[in-house]
């Protein structure tokens, strides 16, 4: 009965795709504990060493008390919010100058409900081929026609605008600021240049960014002050924040457009109102004293040949990478072999991703390990 299902899972295996579940016993905001071995934790999110922070926890347990409950039970458009969430949406919107925000359960939640939402029947959309998984699944979903155009490559964006843009109604053009698996940055300036002269609309994923970028990190939008020109701004609470959740951030048509037409929002619980006035709080009173930190790790990045945070040792071979990560974890260092379909094929790699709490003595050993030059 499932022999096809078996077949495609032994297959993956042999190729050396197959995943599984890792369980740790315990987390901290630099180390994770996995087969009673300690280990330096460089596949985290966790940039601002917020999330499995005890201090943190305890700071905020004692700040908020007993004010909000573990569930909302219900979506948002029934029964499931409550002031607090309206109290995050502005605090955002004011943080970005915008009209409105509008929370969702997660990025993949938000890309998948906004890429699937806004293009419409005679739309288009013009995405990054190296565009995250949830905004192709957005895509695929949406009404619209799509195009992908090489990463980064603006002036291959430009030929595909000037071949396709006038056989459509609305346009769109979809990237992230700070790529996930490569750490390279979208050419926004020029993106947007491009934007105005064929008569776009941006959506900017700042999901690695936010809460990293700019001086009071709002992404690579802020750094570049540009964020005016960016028409839906996208965001993370569980990477950064070292909460749950996202945002976008826009104009009041385009959000209320989203609040009755994106079905990852309107078809989903809420989420908990605990964890909602957590984020706000990291925000409001955590975010604003790591300015410092996070130049620093993000320079620490650029010694080691990346533009951002995120450092992509790139090996091509599954196995020589898979290898890697076994050879590294033996040495205390806890890293994953990112393989197809995440990267392209040929791309295997090991993803290092950096957090205010690592130093460059951290990383030395490594790349004495790997054999991988600084500054490359």
């Amino acid at each position: 009965m499932y022999e096809t299902y078996a077949d495609i899972i032994n297959t993956l295996n042999d190729n050396l795709h197959l995943r599984s579940i890792k369980n740790f016993s315990k987390k901290d905001e630099k180390y994770v504990y996995f087969d009673e071995k300690k280990l330096l934790n460089l596949s985290s999110n966790n940039y601002l060493g917020l999330a499995d922070n005890r201090r943190v926890t305890e700071e905020f347990m004692k700040f908020i008390g007993g004010k909000y409950s573990f569930g909302s039970a219900s979506a948002r458009l029934l029964t499931g919010s409550l002031p607090i969430y309206k109290d995050l949406e502005r605090l955002i919107a004011e943080m970005y100058k915008k009209e409105s925000v509008l929370i969702y359960n997660s990025g993949y939640h938000a890309n998948v409900g906004i890429s699937s939402a806004i293009a419409l029947k005679g739309d288009v959309i013009f995405s990054d081929k190296l565009n995250h998984a949830s905004i192709i699944d957005g895509m695929q979903l949406s009404k619209g026609k799509f195009f992908r155009y090489p990463h980064n490559d603006v002036e291959n964006l430009e030929k595909l605008l000037i071949r396709e843009r006038k056989k459509f109604n609305n346009a769109i053009i979809i990237t992230e600021s700070v790529f996930s698996m490569d750490g390279d940055i979208a050419d926004l300036k020029t993106i947007i240049e491009l934007k105005k002269k064929y008569n776009c609309i941006l959506v900017v994923d700042e999901a690695h960014a936010f809460g990293v970028f700019g001086e009071k990190g709002l992404g690579v939008s802020e750094q570049l002050n540009i964020i005016s020109d960016v028409d839906l701004i996208v965001g993370t609470f569980g990477k950064a924040i070292g909460s749950i959740g996202a945002f976008v951030a826009g104009s009041k048509t385009m959000i209320d457009f989203l609040i009755n037409k994106s079905r990852s929002f309107i078809f989903s619980t809420a989420i908990a109102p605990i964890n909602i006035a957590y984020t706000k709080w990291i925000i409001e009173n955590k975010l604003p004293n790591t300015v410092l930190k996070r130049r620093k790790m993000i320079e620490l990045g650029k010694k080691f040949g990346s533009k951002s945070h995120i450092i992509p040792i790139v090996f091509g071979d599954n196995q020589k990478t898979v290898e890697m990560c076994q050879i590294l974890y033996e040495n205390g260092y806890f890293t994953l072999p990112i393989r197809p379909p995440t990267v392209p094929e040929g791309t295997s790699r090991i993803r290092l991703s950096l957090t205010t709490e690592i130093d460059e003595r951290d990383l030395e050993n490594l790349c004495n390990i790997i054999g991988y030059s600084k500054n490359l």
